[in-house]
């Protein structure tokens, strides 16, 4: 028998949890909520996901030595099982630059090692550095938006925002907005990450939360001071943290503490985080999620998963395995550990199609076809889950002025 999910059933209880001012609620953002960011009429992303920003960078080295070592740096990475992607091969580089000494690796010195990662560095700042691109930037901005959500959706604990993303977009949204949120850095001239103020979140309180997981544009490392500091007046740096690094302490700090704020979230009462434009690539984050969640009593993950759902995939078996994880794809979905389609139960009434038409889009049928209930569930778009917020906003200030 075929297991089917109606999604007006389902996308019933987000609205819910998503107007609720007492829900604990979190988002965790990847690399295709950049990606939604299209360039104008070509419709192309303006901001790479992280397997075309490998191909770039990488096939933009030229230097025969370093081309030879990244073919030995993919085949150590594909020993480790691990995907031969810009954040793990960073990883590799700056390890072999710290262990290598006097001698070579991968017929690379110190200096080499440093230089190579120099040049893939510089390279991810360009990519990413797309707030330098326009003028009228955020006007139409989807990160802006979000953000508008924020200031519009009241609530008693604030919002926290996860992202692996090394981008401003988030900044650029919330500030659009005058939204005050924190990051973990304190000061003015060049403020430095505290990771105390992370672990105790009475530290602005009701501050918007936005922990950037993997690092970020215009961080860099206080060598004397040994912490990581901020430098918005000079973000030609960025610092990148892949969950296979094994830095000194400071150069760890930021990415430990932003992991245990991501698993504290989860493992206290009553929270939801919800998850768009994340692949699951990351194994250690991957992880987090699911010990947190076997840790909770009424906490829940739903995650909204842009690429097809296979079943015999490994997201799907996170699912199955976890039945306080939820994953709705476009056409199949995994809810309490079952795997199966989106099919709406009976066809819908009139006045349903206008809210429905935010989240699920039905199978066009022929004239002499059945009707199947079958569709496509959009909310995976992160385009179409921020239009969707924006409605449920204005529906609730619609019912609380009546």
């Amino acid at each position: 028998m075929e297991i089917t999910h109606d999604p007006r059933e389902f996308v019933r209880g987000l609205q819910q949890i998503l107007i609720s001012d007492t829900k604990r609620l979190g988002f965790l953002f990847g690399a295709g909520t950049s990606m939604a960011i299209k360039n104008g009429a070509s419709k192309d992303s303006i901001i790479p996901g992280v397997k075309e920003m490998t191909r770039k960078i990488i096939g933009g080295i030229t230097e025969q030595k370093y081309k030879n070592a990244l073919v030995l740096i993919e085949k150590e990475l594909k020993e480790l099982k691990v995907d031969f992607y810009i954040e793990y091969i960073l990883s590799l580089i700056t390890q072999k630059e710290h262990s290598v000494g006097s001698e070579k690796l991968c017929g690379l010195d110190k200096n080499e090692f440093s230089d190579l990662r120099k040049k893939i560095e510089n390279e991810m700042v360009k990519l990413v550095s797309v707030h330098k691109k326009r003028s009228s930037f955020a006007c139409n901005l989807l990160h802006c938006d979000f953000a508008q959500w924020i200031v519009q959706a009241s609530r008693k604990s604030p919002i926290e925002i996860f992202t692996t993303n090394y981008d401003y977009l988030f900044e650029i949204g919330l500030e659009y907005h005058s939204v005050p949120y924190y990051d973990g850095f304190v000061g003015g001239f060049e403020p430095f990450f505290s990771s105390p103020s992370v672990e105790d979140l009475r530290f602005l309180p009701q501050f918007t939360k936005l922990w950037k997981l993997h690092g970020s544009l215009g961080w860099n490392v206080d060598e004397k001071r040994n912490r990581i500091i901020r430098r918005f007046q000079d973000d030609s740096t960025i610092i990148v943290f892949p969950s296979l690094l094994k830095y000194d302490n400071s150069k760890k700090q930021p990415y430990v503490s932003f992991i245990d704020r991501l698993a504290n979230f989860i493992r206290e009462d009553d929270g939801v985080l919800f998850v768009c434009g994340y692949s699951f690539t990351d194994q250690h984050i991957n992880d987090v999620l699911l010990n947190a969640l076997r840790k909770t009593g009424t906490s829940h993950v739903v995650a909204l998963y842009f690429d097809e759902l296979k079943e015999d995939s490994s997201i799907v078996k996170l699912g199955k395995l976890q039945p306080k994880m939820s994953i709705y794809g476009k056409t199949n979905a995994v809810i309490g550990g079952r795997f199966g389609c989106w099919k709406l139960k009976n066809e819908p009434a009139q006045d349903d199609s206008i809210l429905m038409s935010l989240y699920f889009q039905e199978d066009a049928i022929e004239a002499d076809q059945q009707w199947t209930g079958k569709g496509l569930f959009k909310l995976p778009d992160f385009a179409s889950f921020v239009q969707f917020l924006g409605y449920l906003n204005y529906e609730n200030f619609i019912s609380k002025s009546e």
